[in-house]
């Protein structure tokens, strides 16, 4: 990358880190609004009909991973220009989510500053293994490894227990703000599901808001999959990784039809979220569409974005994620030597 094109994208990327608050208030009420009603409509239709709730209810949860997004905008300070508002509306959207604020912002920066970074791999992001790694390690690491990244359990299993169970325990190494979030949110959420049980009934109140949860949440964590797990993806050790290459290679480029597009808040756009945190979800595809650098990078359809659930390894030869069956490729292969027995008489 020559000067002038990193003098370039950086006016670009500063033109559109300015948050504008219609577009953020008018997008916080097309989510918020249209998932309350959902919700609402879900209880109303639950004695009529599962082939009925089943649709509302991965209708319900593309918009809570809207809502998502526009947490996480705010735990970036991206979403409006005040941070108290940002931090008053990510509190209220965490609350949605079942994620506790500062916890989730703190985690979520370190993942930020250290993605791609293979000695820095652990907080804020999935498993991944080297090659090497994989060999050198133990039959129960191994078999842990392969259960954490069989798609059943990252996919179906896990986001339930993440956004239900996981998110309620502090982090350990975490300063009181970020502790004291997670308490103040169990005890909001606690207050909300009360309430609403109390309302519609504890069962009725549990049934939607797991089912609702357990889709949008398989959804999110198959968006934050794909945007760092794919073939030629970025990863480097030491002083040989840097930040930009980092973003514009080791984050992908998804290119989700335009109602995907919508429901995920631009997040396919992630080369730039990650070149630049302080860029609101809603002006991410106007700056990718402003430079030419930007739009080099290859883009990721969905058909094509299937083929990553079968990546599980980073081959650090080769310089890209590869499946079990490189690891199966590289053991030699033992020869069988035929036996001794005693020699047949003639």
């Amino acid at each position: 990358m020559t000067s002038q094109q990193t003098e370039n994208w950086k006016q670009v990327v500063a033109r559109f880190q300015q948050p504008s608050t219609p577009r953020a208030l008018w997008q916080l009420t097309n989510s918020v609004v249209p998932y309350v009603g959902l919700w609402y409509l879900m209880y109303l239709w639950r004695d009529v009909s599962w082939w009925l709730i089943a649709p509302l209810a991965v209708l319900a949860a593309g918009f809570l991973v809207r809502i998502f997004i526009i947490f996480h905008d705010c735990g970036h300070g991206s979403y409006f220009r005040s941070r108290r508002a940002n931090d008053i509306t990510g509190f209220f959207t965490g609350l949605l989510t079942f994620t506790p604020y500062h916890q989730w912002r703190w985690e979520h920066a370190i993942h930020h500053g250290s993605t791609g970074n293979l000695d820095k791999r652990g907080v804020g992001d999935i498993w991944t293994m080297t090659v090497q790694e994989y060999l050198a390690a133990s039959r129960w690491k191994r078999l842990s490894y392969q259960l954490t990244r069989n798609p059943l359990v990252l996919f179906v299993i896990a986001p339930l227990i993440i956004f239900v169970v996981y998110q309620r325990i502090p982090t350990r190494g975490a300063d009181a703000r970020e502790t004291h979030s997670v308490w103040w949110m169990n005890l909001a959420i606690a207050v909300m599901a009360t309430g609403l049980s109390l309302l519609f009934g504890w069962k009725e109140y549990v049934l939607i808001q797991l089912l609702i949860l357990a889709v949008s949440g398989a959804a999110g964590i198959w968006l934050f999959y794909v945007q760092h797990q794919f073939e030629d993806a970025y990863w480097e050790r030491g002083e040989e990784w840097d930040y930009v290459a980092a973003a514009l290679k080791g984050s992908s480029y998804y290119k989700l039809p335009k109602v995907l597009q919508w429901f995920s808040g631009n997040i396919g756009f992630h080369h730039i979220h990650h070149l630049s945190t302080r860029i609101p979800n809603y002006n991410l595809q106007r700056c990718h569409e402003a430079e030419p650098l930007f739009q080099s990078i290859r883009p990721m359809t969905l058909l094509e974005s299937f083929r990553s659930a079968t990546l599980r390894l980073w081959d650090e030869n080769a310089r890209r994620l590869v499946g079990y069956s490189a690891i199966r490729r590289m053991r030699p292969v033992a020869v069988p030597v035929p036996s001794r027995g005693p020699r047949a008489r003639r």
